[in-house]
């Protein structure tokens, strides 16, 4: 059987608009701030997908900083600053904020001081959006990107961050998304690459296939096929929800990401489920991926007010634009089996 890939917000597969970008982005042997014409080649292609990522996110092309990871965006955003965030963001936010804004059962954000917080646009873990307030300091897009409208001129937010991985560009490149107007101390200095704010020659090849994929997953957007994952969503909650009566969608009825479920099957532990849904040839998880292989119950869930038994309970499914009602069934079936053996088993 072949294997079912149900991991779209840990990664996703690379878009052949994205491969095609870079590997013609190959042939350009320039340095893009050369002024010759090959440096001028090079340059060309920068920009081009600089356009491409900011008319995906809703900026300007002046406003996007390519870097090597929305991980980089976050430090080069928030290092000194001294911004609150909550609990419940990514840990590339939370190791540079202060994790003190209040977060409710449903996983919706309080920021009183929003031009001293940081409040991300979705949840990698749970799919649970956030209203953005106004004048909002920095807002991690990362998961929202391709999947839901964002637009950074309407969010409020001074800078956004995004990653290529999430919406099917290479892995290793991010941006950082500024306000006009805004000024920072660059992390990394040298020669000046991308307008003063990043030093370091740019990764053309990567930063071709991020402004490809950027492009594809705009013109996805606008053609309604996240409202078709999100229906498959909805029949994987409710195929489950049938048989696993105890089991607990978490944000259900909550606004969401389309592609995101995140559900707590109490006493049978997310990591334990992950192993069996792989050996039956599915890839899903417990969580965040930067905190895989780590046992330990979600910061997030805890965050919502779970206790540890249910925090440690849970398994994140999310869907992308290649899968289909018949993965899902799959996975289903594959899932109601073993929920089975776990019950018999006397939880």
């Amino acid at each position: 059987m072949a294997r079912i890939y149900l991991d779209h917000n840990a990664t996703t597969p690379l878009r052949p608009e994205a491969r095609d970008a870079m590997l013609s982005a190959m042939d350009a042997v320039g340095n893009p701030s050369s002024v010759h014409t090959e440096g001028r080649k090079a340059k060309g292609i920068l920009e081009t997908a600089r356009r491409q990522v900011a008319a995906a996110v809703g900026a300007e092309g002046a406003d996007v900083v390519f870097v090597s990871s929305a991980t980089e965006a976050a430090a080069l955003a928030l290092e000194g600053r001294g911004l609150s965030c909550a609990d419940i963001e990514h840990e590339a936010v939370s190791a540079w904020c202060k994790p003190d804004l209040a977060v409710d059962a449903a996983g919706r954000v309080s920021a009183p001081d929003p031009a001293r917080a940081s409040v991300q646009v979705a949840n990698s873990e749970t799919g649970i959006l956030q209203d953005l307030p106004p004048g909002l300091a920095m807002t991690d897009a990362t998961q929202a990107l391709g999947k839901v409208p964002f637009a950074f001129n309407w969010s409020g937010a001074d800078m956004a961050i995004v990653s290529a991985h999430k919406i099917g560009g290479p892995k290793g490149v991010g941006a950082l998304i500024v306000k006009r107007g805004m000024d920072f101390e660059p992390r990394i200095k040298g020669g000046g690459q991308e307008m003063g704010r990043r030093s370091g020659t740019e990764n053309v090849i990567g930063i071709a296939g991020f402004g490809a994929a950027a492009a594809a997953a705009q013109r996805d957007l606008e053609a309604g096929v996240w409202d078709q994952i999100g229906e498959f969503r909805n029949i994987l909650e409710k195929r489950l929800s049938e048989s696993a009566k105890d089991t607990i969608f978490v944000g259900k009825g909550a606004n969401r990401l389309p592609n995101t479920t995140c559900f707590i099957t109490p006493g049978w532990k997310g990591e334990t489920q992950v192993m069996v849904m792989d050996l039956a040839g599915f890839a899903v998880s417990a969580g965040s991926a930067c905190s895989s292989g780590k046992v330990k119950s979600s910061r997030v869930l805890r965050a919502m007010g779970f206790d540890e038994r249910h925090a440690a309970s849970a398994l994140r499914v999310s869907l992308g634009p290649q899968t289909t009602e018949r993965d899902v069934s799959a996975f289903c079936a594959a899932w109601l089996r073993d929920f089975e053996k776990f019950r018999a088993r006397g939880r």
